[in-house]
C-alpha cells in the first residue's frame, strides 16, 4: 500500500458513501446504489473507485434478489476491477471481507445457473462490515476550494478529496 492509499483510507467516508453502506445493509440496494453513486461522482481523490466497486456490488446483490442472473454475472465481473486492489480495511469498511462475500454470491450464481437462481439463499447476501471513521480532532476543517471535511495528520490538515494541504503552522491563518 502506497502512501497516497494509506492517506485515502485513513481519511472520513464521504456522507453519500455512508448513507449508502446503511441502506445496503438494511438490503435496499438500489437506493445503496444510488448514494454511492453520488459519492463517486463527488470524489476527486481514487476513493471514487472504492466507492464504484462497493456500488457495483449493490448492483450484485439487487440483481440477486430479483433473480436476475445475467445481470449479476455482468456487474460482479465489472465490480472485480475497482474492488481488488484496496487493503483489507479502508475507511471503516472491511473491503476484504466485502470482496470475500461478494465472491461466495459469485460462486453460488454460477453454482445454481440461469435456471435455478430464483433459489438462492439470500442470507448469503451479507451486510458490509464498517465503524464510522472517527478522527480525534479538537476542530473540524472544511476545505476552502472544495467544501470537503479535512483531516488532521502528523501536523498537516488534508482534503481528501482535492488534495488541498495546510501545514499546522498555518491553520490559524486560513481557520480562525
Amino acid at each position: 500500500m502506497t502512501d497516497s492509499t494509506k492517506d485515502l483510507c485513513n481519511a472520513p467516508l464521504h456522507p453519500q458513501a455512508a448513507e449508502g453502506l446503511r441502506l445496503f445493509n438494511a438490503g435496499e440496494y438500489f437506493e445503496a446504489h444510488e448514494a454511492l453513486e453520488i459519492a463517486w461522482k463527488e470524489e476527486k481523490s481514487n476513493i471514487r473507485e472504492l466507492y464504484r466497486g462497493m456500488l457495483q456490488i449493490a448492483v450484485v446483490y439487487l440483481h440477486v434478489t430479483r433473480a436476475n442472473y445475467r445481470g449479476a454475472i455482468k456487474v460482479y465481473g465489472r465490480s472485480q476491477r475497482w474492488m481488488k486492489d484496496w487493503p483489507e480495511i479502508c475507511r471503516g469498511i472491511q473491503v476484504g471481507r466485502l470482496r470475500k462475500d461478494a465472491e461466495i454470491v459469485f460462486r453460488e450464481i454460477n453454482r445454481l445457473g440461469e435456471e435455478k437462481m430464483a433459489e438462492f439463499d439470500q442470507s448469503l447476501l451479507k451486510p458490509v462490515e464498517w465503524v464510522e471513521h472517527q478522527i480525534d480532532k479538537k476542530h473540524v476543517y472544511m476545505c476552502d476550494r472544495c467544501g470537503h471535511e479535512m483531516y488532521e495528520k502528523n501536523c498537516k490538515v488534508i482534503c481528501p478529496n482535492c488534495g488541498n494541504r495546510f501545514d499546522c503552522s498555518d491553520l490559524n491563518i486560513y481557520f480562525d
